[in-house]
């Protein structure tokens, strides 16, 4: 039977919410525009937002509450695919997506939560794949552009040579924007579990944590600043590098290993060249983002201008086992922690209604939506991908 809703964008109220809403009233005008709705836990709010951002005035509104298991699963019955930015999703995500694992409801999200993730994994993914739901993390700056990227690059290999290239390197070469204020508190509400739970730890730390019953070769750590050869220049840590690499790792493995069992992956951020370069580094890797009250809270974010002017760059090298050398490369149009995102994952919820059917199950977005979403991303979301 058909659901009432494409797509239910859950915490619209909220400041990434609000630019996900604003972003379907805009790009997606007309008599063609997905059936979709808004959601949170205030119907005055709803509807305060709704005029705000110039939504239709008919535009749906449901009132859902992470307190409140009964409306989440009303909602998730209602619609194709919820898309939430209601987090720490540690905190407010778990009733969610066992509701939408037993409606057979798609989910998307912004997750960068690699231990709440693997929990979810291990509760959910049976129901998921008996119900059919499509429940995709990590939609977002963390992880679509660099699970793409290598997703691309590695097309490239085996397109030029036959077999994918067995190392590959990101690299943040420029962005201007930094993380939202969900990531941020998503990071240190994920130290906090960790702080209780010692057992999560190995988790946070393994590159497999995401890939259940594998165990691959061993991982650059890229935990300090070093001399990339490859690039001729300084790299440093990046603060993303944990949640990205576990899910590249997992694109591979649900994938059946198309980058190969033996594949090593690590992100830096590049510092610049010579002496600069390596002080650069060094000062990179001692901040600590999330120290003080610097930086946006959750709900609150950079203004227009801002997102505007924003961009990212982000290099992905492969080295082939004869050395030789393959790039791709992945820009972003706004800056990466709203602006970008907020687009992102609008059109992964709308890939999985128009694009991509597929089995249920934890998905990553380089695993279901692969090529499908980045044609998407390039057409709509101001992103451009390219190899040689």
């Amino acid at each position: 039977m058909a659901k009432e809703f494409d797509v239910i964008v859950y915490g619209a109220t909220g400041f990434t919410g609000r630019l996900v809403a604003e972003y379907l009233t805009q790009a997606y005008a007309g008599p063609d525009r997905p059936r979709w709705a808004m959601a949170g836990r205030s119907l005055s709010k709803l509807q305060e937002v709704r005029d705000l951002i110039g939504a239709p005035a008919d535009t749906p509104l449901v009132t859902a509450d992470a307190d409140d298991p009964a409306s989440l699963r009303a909602m998730a019955e209602r619609t194709e695919v919820v898309l939430t930015t209601v987090g720490p999703y540690q905190l407010y995500g778990s009733e969610l997506v066992g509701a939408c694992a037993a409606a057979g409801t798609a989910y998307v999200d912004l997750c960068g939560e690699p231990a709440w993730m693997r929990k979810m994994i291990d509760a959910y993914e049976p129901t998921a794949k008996r119900t059919g739901a499509r429940i995709v993390f990590s939609c977002g700056f963390d992880s679509i552009p660099f699970d793409l990227g290598v997703l691309t690059l590695q097309e490239f290999a085996r397109e030029r040579f036959g077999h994918p290239a067995p190392r590959v390197k990101g690299r943040v070469r420029k962005m201007q924007g930094g993380f939202s204020g969900g990531t941020a508190a998503s990071l240190k509400a994920t130290l906090a579990a960790a702080a209780k739970d010692p057992s999560l730890v190995k988790l946070l730390t393994s590159p497999f944590a995401l890939t259940p019953g594998f165990q691959g070769v061993g991982q650059p750590l890229g935990l300090l600043p070093e001399f990339d050869t490859t690039l001729n220049a300084w790299v440093a840590p990046f603060i993303m590098a944990p949640i990205n690499t576990k899910n590249v790792h997992r694109t591979n493995f649900l994938l059946g290993h198309p980058y190969g069992t033996d594949f090593q992956y690590d992100e830096m951020q590049v510092a610049g060249l010579g002496d600069l370069g390596k002080a650069a580094a060094e000062a990179i890797s001692k901040l600590n983002p999330l120290a003080g009250d610097k930086g946006p809270k959750p709900g609150e974010g950079p203004s227009k201008e801002e997102r505007e002017n924003g961009f990212y760059d982000l290099l992905f090298v492969g080295l082939m086992p004869d050395g030789t050398r393959l790039d791709a490369v992945v820009t972003g149009d706004k800056d990466p922690g709203y602006g970008s995102t907020s687009k992102m994952i609008a059109e992964s919820a709308l890939c999985l209604v128009q694009d991509v059917r597929g089995d249920g199950g934890v998905w990553t977005p380089g695993a279901l939506m692969g090529a499908k979403l980045r044609d998407r991303l390039q057409a709509k979301a101001g992103l451009t991908f390219t190899a040689g």
